[in-house]
């Protein structure tokens, strides 16, 4: 019986965290660049009562064994790197990545964050930098009394000064691909970072070496499938609620043993 109630006790803590995994995709459905997750479980140890093709008697075999679970648990949340949806802005700075890839950004402590979020705008010193402030590397500085800023697909990035009937290219826009970016480590603020499991960034022209191309005054829209993930929303309740009615069938199996003996 106990083994029994700790299963059912584990089918709990997995759904419970499976919901909060959701909900926080349905919280960031409006999030640019965001990608959903998703939980992945596995099945714990499993007690060996008798061994499958053990010997049944001194010619025969059993051909198949007595093994009891012992529950279940969360292995994983696993970003799901799939292409969203490209949506215009016509704004100047509004960059989206049609591919794979990330941009690069220069945080306060001198590492490197990685990004779909392409929100960019300029800082008091024509630096691009995104909505933190954080700098877009490699560091691109506009010039003053600029009236037109250009970004090419491949990332060129030129601008027209007032007075000036040629543009001028200022710098060039480079995008970060991993061997395995589902290892990047998540810590908010639309930024993702390097770890042992991602492998080293791959850093390339757009359009080269399998990264994506830009396309300016746009935006990329979260990943988040809101009508799968209120499906997986209404699987999760019920597989909660039978994991605790099953508590409550454990529990009345018990009292009546007891009340029997």
């Amino acid at each position: 019986m106990s083994t029994a109630l700790w299963n059912a006790k584990t089918g709990l803590d997995t759904q419970q965290t499976r919901i909060a995994v959701i909900a926080n995709n349905l919280a960031n459905a409006n999030t640019t660049g965001f990608k959903r997750d998703r939980a992945v479980f596995e099945d714990l140890i499993y007690q060996t009562v008798r061994q499958p093709g053990a010997q049944s008697s001194q010619d025969t075999q059993f051909p198949t064994g007595l093994q009891v679970g012992t529950g279940v648990r969360l292995v994983a949340t696993e970003k799901l790197f799939t292409q969203g949806n490209l949506t215009r802005t016509e704004g100047a700075l509004d960059l989206a990545i049609q591919g794979n890839g990330f941009f690069q950004i220069l945080q306060p402590d001198g590492t490197i964050g990685y990004t779909r979020d392409g929100t960019f705008t300029l800082d008091s010193t024509g630096q691009i930098v995104n909505s933190s402030g954080y700098v877009l590397q490699p560091s691109i500085t506009i010039p003053p009394n600029v009236i037109n800023i250009t970004v090419g697909a491949d990332g060129t990035v030129s601008a027209q000064t007032s007075g000036s009937a040629t543009p001028t290219q200022v710098g060039n826009i480079q995008l970060a691909d991993f061997v395995n970016p589902t290892g990047l480590q998540a810590r908010g603020g639309n930024l993702l970072f390097e770890t042992a499991a991602s492998g080293t960034p791959q850093v390339s022209t757009p359009g080269q070496n399998g990264v994506g191309t830009l396309e300016q005054g746009s935006l990329e829209t979260s990943n988040v499938n809101i009508v799968e993930d209120l499906i997986n929303m209404i699987e999760t309740q019920r597989v909660y609620e039978v994991n605790s009615r099953a508590i409550e069938t454990i529990s009345s199996m018990i009292e009546f043993a007891n009340n029997t003996l």
